[in-house]
């Protein structure tokens, strides 16, 4: 009786396990496929690389990833303020279906404490402007700050030309920074 109760215990224990392990499987065979026509494989792989490294874990409004789709080839650049997070970049970029070469050409930024209290205090000047606070939600919002030895880059996409000079002037109003270089792209021009 003792043995049949514990095996019954056991199984119940289990069964959330293994149907976590079919759910996942099955996830796995519902991913789209890599299409054989080059010009819609290299469509699918820019769509793929751009969705595994949107969903890295660390990647924040203070990293700047950048790819470019060569037939089989992904070239990253961009610059990150974890070291970790440039080799995690080209490992899940690799395990793509029908990658073969990824030339991982992301900058990691210095450390530097004035440069961390440069990213606070831009977030604060940004996403505290009343007309730039709906860029703020989000897991990664849209205006990604990089800082790199007191100068800053403004990188991501605006809806328009407005914000992207409101967030240019909101940026330039920080103590300790020496330049501020605003590529924001504004989606309406």
């Amino acid at each position: 009786m003792k043995f049949t109760l514990r095996n019954i215990a056991a199984a119940l224990l289990l069964l959330p396990l293994t149907t976590a392990l079919g759910g996942a499987n099955a996830f796995a065979s519902n991913r789209e496929q890599a299409p054989r026509d080059s010009a819609q494989y290299e469509a699918w792989l820019t769509k793929e690389v751009r969705h595994e490294l949107v969903m890295l874990p660390w990647y924040s409004m203070f990293d700047n990833l950048e790819y470019k789709v060569e037939g089989s080839k992904v070239t990253l650049i961009g610059q990150v303020v974890r070291p970790s997070l440039k080799d995690d970049a080209g490992r899940v970029v690799k395990g793509i279906e029908g990658v073969e070469a990824v030339d991982n050409q992301i900058e990691v930024l210095p450390l530097s404490p004035m440069d961390d209290q440069i990213r606070r205090a831009e977030v604060r000047a940004i996403y505290g402007q009343p007309a730039l606070r709906r860029y703020a939600q989000g897991a990664v919002p849209p205006i990604h700050i990089i800082v790199a030895n007191g100068r800053v880059t403004l990188e991501g996409a605006v809806a328009t030309a407005a914000d992207k000079n409101i967030a240019g002037i909101q940026a330039n109003s920080v103590a300790n920074v020496f330049s501020v270089t605003n590529n924001l792209q504004a989606d309406n021009s």
